[in-house]
């Protein structure tokens, strides 16, 4: 089995939570891809849909950013994780300039660029958001928020398209640390992979 991670802005694939999610599953015999994904968001989407034909994940993970993307990838089951529907917005507020990034990157690249041709990218992919949404994608897809999340907050985005069944809220911030992850997003995780503990 397989699972997709998808990381948030300005991160990359080697993030702490790629590695914890690989250490947790490993032994039960699933694997974790982990990917950079590029900073472009219409060469992101296209990048991740790819992924998604190829590999056939048994489950895709998206955090932040991340979620955003992994909200389009229909078809497989998702966990999204405090999800940034709004990121050309959130950048426009936030200003352009360079931004460093925050894990290494398989191509060594230290820092990128947000412009409005970015700002752009991301108004345009935001547009194929909750497109397409059957009962079966309802059942899905589940939606993680941290009540102490100041950076983004899309919980009523979910309710709109997805409903309050699988809308769950947990203690913590934007960021995952590892013992959310290992006591909220985990436990998840496997029990949509038929892991049961």
């Amino acid at each position: 089995m397989k699972v997709l991670y998808i990381h948030g802005f300005a991160s990359a694939g080697s993030s702490g939570t790629a590695t914890q999610m690989r250490n947790h599953l490993y032994p039960m015999g699933v694997s974790v891809l982990s990917p950079d994904v590029p900073v472009s968001p219409l060469e992101a989407i296209a990048f991740l849909r790819e992924t998604v034909a190829r590999e056939q994940p048994n489950l895709i993970v998206g955090t932040s950013m991340g979620a955003m993307y992994a909200e389009q990838l229909r078809g497989v089951p998702r966990i999204l994780v405090n999800p940034s529907f709004h990121m050309a917005r959130l950048l426009t507020f936030r200003g352009l300039g360079k931004r460093e990034f925050l894990n290494k990157r398989q191509d060594g690249a230290a820092d990128f660029k947000v412009d409005k041709q970015m700002i752009q990218e991301f108004q345009q992919v935001e547009k194929g958001s909750f497109q397409g949404i059957t009962p079966q994608e309802k059942e899905w897809v589940y939606g993680l928020f941290g009540t102490q999340d100041k950076s983004v907050n899309c919980q009523p985005d979910f309710k709109k398209y997805y409903g309050s069944s699988n809308f769950i809220l947990f203690e913590g911030e934007h960021r995952l640390n590892g013992q959310i992850l290992s006591r909220v997003v985990m436990p998840l995780a496997e029990k949509l992979l038929g892991l049961g503990t």
